[in-house]
Formats: structure tokens, C-alpha cells, sequence
């Protein structure tokens, strides 16, 4: 049997417009031997997932890993199939929404290697080949939220990653294994949304372990164009004060967190006159509910 150097964890649900193209990238970017690679795609119920399954094996043959969940569990449990069939002591957690556009493997793996306690490592993200994305990273949402926008955006544009209060973006990841199963794996209580932050804390809280981000290696996130939507912004929300209870930061404050942070990107939206655009009425909105969300907390704490 083949040695694996890497395990690379695709979770699809309805993904047949970019799971082909994601998986050609893998191939078209190789910096390490494809028979080193593991490429395991786990389907969460797709409406068609069968019939793409089977196109997954005419395009790639039988080198694919392929699962059916029994069930649409989520981003982290579907994530979590994978990791636990997995057989590479490192993982590469990858959206079928992400393109490879230049070898990242082998820095990746040789990074692991030089460092045992390195459990997650990070590339830059970008919208498109020539425009950076301002979410390669991000602060922690138990941060006060003027200056978590603040310095996210301020640390995006510089590269300037500081792991012990930035968690890397999980669209694109690598991460250790080993260390990720003794935290208990993805938070599967949880459908979607929120999860880097839960695992950074829970790695560095449980396991004292080490985080590196490699402005050099990118990778492209297929996000350009996609219309503000009020639902994702509140769902954000809801996961953020389910895992900040859960560590024991109150309600309150995290909702006040996350209203600061309304707050200033709506008034960024402002200032470049863009008050009547889909992102600042999205954003009014969140206001409003975040608002009314403190307004219910308090008088509950009474």
C-alpha cells in the first residue's frame, strides 16, 4: 500500500458546478507525488449525489475516496467523516468552492515537519488571481468588535497574522490530525458557520498548539459576486454566542461584540456613499436584530 503524505477532505451538498473543477486543480497543482494524495469527497445528501459520484469516477478513476453521509449533518460532521477515514497524518480541509492556483503541498507538509505542535496551517485567500480576499484570517469573536474589524482587516491587508487571537479561514485549510482528534474533532452540534474560531480556541486552550499562516501560498475562493443575505449574517451571529457560552463568555457581551462590528462596517459602507447598496441595507438589518437580540438578553438578566 501506497504511503499517504496527505488526505485531502471535500465536503459537497448539491456541488456539482465546482466539486470537477476543484478536484482538477488538486491534480494540475501537485507539488508532491498524486499517489502520496488522498483525495476523500464526502457527500452530505446531495440531490443528485449519486449521479455525481459516479461522473466523480469516469472524470478520476478509483483513486477517489468517495462517501455518502446518511445524513445532511453539516459542514463540521460531514468534515468529520472524512478526517476519521483519513489516513495521512496531515489534512488538507478544502471547499469544493476553492481552486489550487499554485503548488502549496509540499511547504505546507514540510512546515509540519518542522515543527511537531504545529496543528493548523493557513494559506491567503483570494477572490479572484489578482485580488487579495480580506478573510485569510480573522480575530476572535470574544474580541471587543471595533477593534476585531479593525485590526482583521488592517492584519488581511498586511498579512499580519497573530495566532494567538486570529483563526485561520476554513475554506482552505491544513491541519494536523492527530491533535485534532484528541480536541473531539468539528463541533457537530453546531450545522454551519463558526468553526474556526471554536477549534483555534479549543486547540490552544487543550493541546498548547501551534498555528502558522504562508502569505505565499494562495488559493481561490469562488465568493466574488455573491449577494449580502440576511439569514448567513444572523446565523453567524447565532453560532458565535452558542460557542462563546459554551466557554463562558456571556451572552451580552458577544452580541455587543458583534453589533460594534455592524456598527463600523456599516458606517464604512457610509462613508463610500454606499448607503442605499444590498451589503448597508444587509447590514441595517443585522443592526436591528442584534439589537433587539441585547434588548431581550437584558431583560431576561433581570
Amino acid at each position: 500500500m501506497k504511503r499517504r503524505r496527505l488526505s485531502i477532505v471535500i465536503v459537497t451538498y448539491n456541488s456539482e458546478g465546482d466539486i470537477y473543477d476543484c478536484i482538477r486543480s488538486i491534480h494540475a497543482y501537485a507539488d508532491i507525488p498524486i499517489g502520496e494524495i488522498e483525495i476523500i469527497v464526502v457527500d452530505n445528501c446531495s440531490e443528485d449525489g449519486e449521479g455525481t459520484f459516479l461522473r466523480l469516477r469516469e472524470c478520476f478513476g478509483e483513486s477517489l475516496v468517495l462517501l455518502r453521509n446518511t445524513r445532511n449533518g453539516g459542514y463540521g460532521q460531514g468534515n468529520n467523516i472524512g478526517i476519521r477515514q483519513a489516513s495521512a497524518p496531515i489534512v488538507l480541509i478544502m471547499n469544493p468552492d476553492v481552486r489550487l492556483m499554485a503548488p502549496v503541498m509540499k511547504p505546507a507538509l514540510q512546515a509540519f515537519e518542522a515543527d511537531e505542535r504545529l496543528s493548523i496551517y493557513g494559506m491567503k485567500m483570494m477572490q479572484t488571481p489578482t485580488k487579495p480576499s480580506n478573510n485569510s484570517f480573522a480575530c476572535t469573536y470574544m474580541m471587543n468588535g471595533y477593534l476585531f474589524t479593525l485590526l482583521s482587516s488592517v492584519a488581511n491587508k498586511l498579512d499580519w497574522f497573530m495566532p494567538r487571537c486570529m483563526h485561520i479561514s476554513g475554506a482552505c485549510f491544513f491541519l494536523r490530525k492527530e491533535p485534532f482528534e484528541r480536541i473531539g474533532l468539528f463541533d457537530e452540534t453546531v450545522f454551519l458557520y463558526g468553526e474556526e474560531d471554536d477549534i483555534h480556541y479549543r486547540l490552544r486552550k487543550m493541546l498548547g498548539a501551534h498555528f502558522a499562516y504562508n502569505k505565499h501560498l494562495r488559493y481561490l475562493h469562488l465568493t466574488q459576486g455573491r449577494e449580502p443575505n440576511l439569514k448567513y449574517e444572523q446565523a453567524k451571529v447565532d453560532v458565535a454566542v452558542t460557542h462563546a457560552e459554551r466557554k463562558g463568555y456571556p451572552k451580552e457581551r458577544m452580541l455587543r461584540n458583534r453589533l460594534q462590528n455592524t456598527e463600523l462596517l456599516l458606517l464604512r459602507e457610509t462613508l463610500r456613499g454606499r448607503r442605499t447598496q444590498p451589503q448597508a441595507q444587509v447590514l441595517r438589518q443585522l443592526r436591528d436584530y442584534l439589537k433587539d437580540q441585547l434588548s431581550k438578553t437584558k431583560e431576561c438578566s433581570r
